[in-house]
């Protein structure tokens, strides 16, 4: 097993593949600012302070000339970071970024598990004539045999065609409607953890471009989290769209899963 370090928090400022809204590329700042601006403190719920933790680091913000590079851009950056030993914490941006972020980490574990929480499979082979739309980043990433291993939590949205692709990559597909909460997923690592706040059910989360009634609990979500006994080698909070929230409400809930997910990414690495 790969020897971490630390944990960095990269900031990915894309949203040009959203298919209906625009709005996710201001959340990583936004994100930043929930985390740090007073009203809760930075302890995550397992005791690590975030805030304070010398192994933690701000890695700044991806930049690309030109929208063809950005793919490029995040997966050298991804890398970059990697091979410091570094955990790379992403905030996005909208779902597409995570095919890059997966093919960097890649290259250093060819053994992955991905545990994608969304109401969306994003499977879609191609949407609106673009194959890197948010709604296809696990086609793009199991057809390349980049994860050995692909759960989905909160599906609610899953038509003929993606449950095809479901079967075709032999998706673990865990859809709401025969949800259990605590459910044993058998997560085996390394791990990613990728948390699309549409996962949620809209009245947790009002700041998404995809309203979808009938989703989880944030403490669903936190309740999977701290059951994982494996090692989380990277993770990545995408399609908050502040646009769209109401009072900073969904801001705190990805400022809750910022400090959750930090403090998880921490518990292996070398002090």
């Amino acid at each position: 097993m790969q020897k971490y370090q630390a944990v960095s928090v990269l900031n990915v400022p894309l949203d040009f593949n959203s298919s209906h809204l625009r709005g996710p590329a201001e959340a990583p700042e936004v994100i930043h600012e929930a985390v740090f601006n007073g009203s809760a403190n930075t302890t995550a719920e397992m005791g690590i302070n975030i805030g304070k933790d010398a192994r933690i680091f701000q890695a700044g913000q991806v930049t690309w000339a030109s929208e063809n590079e950005a793919f490029s851009a995040i997966d050298a950056k991804s890398s970059e970071l990697s091979a410091k030993q570094h955990k790379v914490l992403t905030l996005g941006g909208d779902h597409s970024i995570t095919y890059p972020l997966i093919k960097s980490l890649a290259k250093k574990h060819d053994n992955l598990t991905i545990l994608h929480f969304d109401a969306h499979p994003d499977l879609y082979d191609v949407l609106q004539g673009n194959r890197h739309s948010h709604a296809c980043p696990f086609a793009r990433i199991m057809e390349s045999g980049l994860a050995k291993r692909l759960v989905q939590v909160g599906i609610r949205t899953l038509n003929a065609h993606q449950a095809q692709q479901a079967e075709k990559f032999n998706v673990e597909v865990h859809e709401m409607k025969h949800w259990q909460p605590r459910k044993d997923l058998k997560l085996t690592g390394p791990l990613y953890v990728s948390i699309d706040l549409d996962a949620l059910d809209p009245a947790f989360a009002p700041g998404v471009s995809h309203h979808e009634p009938g989703g989880l609990s944030v403490r669903d979500i936190l309740g999977i989290l701290h059951d994982i006994d494996v090692p989380i080698v990277g993770a990545d909070i995408v399609e908050y769209n502040p646009k769209r929230d109401i009072n900073g409400m969904t801001a705190m809930v990805c400022a809750k899963f910022y400090k959750e997910l930090a403090g998880l990414m921490l518990k292996d690495c070398e002090t």
